[in-house]
């Protein structure tokens, strides 16, 4: 009996290296946005589509490369949203939109599907890369959220550095500025906010990772809406709007008119309706993205990632366009723009 017992104490090792091995070689995948809108071909030159193509593959592949040596899936989202933060492409970092003040307020948010932990900013002025002052909200703080200037003196404190105005500047930003302006008659109130108005565009970038432990992470990261009012906060940084992860289920992130997807709780209630109603990642951001928001808001208000804990992708919007992509976990990699592709 004393060998027995021994013996079988000698196997608990191998067991727990053996359970270790296989939770280190779950499938890993990854899908990004860089906004969804009015993109349509005939308005695309070609430099600039190659441009866009180009740089989603460059995010896709940064976190990609993390979850393939066997980083975490929240490393893996800020790797592709710092790529994209740093190209004046999108509406975040470097290329964000113009408030109504002339000012580049930027939101974005992070959360730990594992753990359900999360952090986020909002109105940041003098922040390079929101998602990682997101991260350490998150990592070193006690909250979820920090606004404008506390948040800033957070970063501070941490040790990143802030950014002179001018850094965010471009010329294509300011430009759409001045001619939101001129549309809505000087008044504060960004046009992306009332359906029916052509030229639309969100640039809002974000990303959902799964790695080789099994953990779904998802961030999103803004500048907003171009003449939005000064203060004003949309989804990216609401938990359950912009951003949602649960390993139960999925990992979600939303471009569009936020005041809508606050007001559906739009990321939470995808990953919800798998965990509660049984519906599969692509019916769930299907229903809440071409059924639930055209309802509330009508037609081209935005478009979600969401990735369930199998590497399954969904990519909704309905709106012309959507930068997208993603590697899926047979190691296949696509970008796409259009509605058709």
């Amino acid at each position: 009996m004393r060998y027995l017992l021994c013996w079988l104490a000698s196997l608990l090792p191998l067991a727990a290296m053996s359970a270790e091995t296989a939770a280190q070689d779950h499938p890993i995948a990854i899908v990004i946005h860089g906004g969804a809108g009015t993109i349509s071909r005939k308005d695309m030159p070609p430099q600039l589509e190659a441009e866009y193509r180009a740089t989603l593959k460059q995010a896709l592949e940064a976190g990609y490369a993390v979850l393939k040596r066997g980083g975490a899936s929240l490393d893996a989202v800020q790797a592709a949203i710092r790529v994209m933060e740093d190209s004046p492409l999108f509406n975040a970092g470097k290329g964000a939109v113009f408030d109504h003040a002339g000012k580049n307020e930027l939101d974005a948010s992070l959360m730990d599907g594992a753990t359900l932990k999360a952090g986020a900013v909002a109105a940041v002025q003098h922040i390079k890369n929101p998602i990682d002052l997101a991260r350490l909200v998150m990592d070193k703080t006690p909250h979820v959220l920090l606004v404008g200037e506390g948040a800033e003196e957070f970063a501070k404190a941490q040790g990143m550095p802030l950014m002179p105005a001018s850094y965010f500047y471009t010329q294509r930003r300011w430009d759409e500025l001045q001619q939101a302006l001129k549309d809505e008659g000087g008044k504060a109130g960004s046009r992306e906010i009332h359906p029916g108005i052509s030229g639309r565009h969100y640039g809002t970038v974000g990303a959902v990772a799964l790695d080789r432990q099994g953990r779904l992470a998802a961030g999103t990261s803004t500048g907003g809406l171009t003449n939005k009012y000064y203060g004003r906060v949309g989804d990216s940084p609401i938990i359950g709007a912009g951003t949602y992860a649960d390993d139960r289920s999925c990992g979600a992130s939303g471009t569009g008119t936020g005041e809508y997807f606050i007001r559906l709780g739009l990321t939470k209630a995808v990953c919800d309706l798998m965990l509660y109603k049984g519906l599969n990642v692509a019916q769930a951001a299907d229903q809440l993205v071409m059924h639930d928001l055209v309802q509330l808001g009508g037609m081209d208000t935005g478009g979600v990632i969401a990735m369930d804990r199998d590497g399954h992708i969904a990519m909704p919007f309905n709106t012309e366009g959507m930068y997208r992509g993603y590697i899926d976990t047979a190691g296949k990699e696509a970008v796409f723009i259009y509605m058709d592709e």
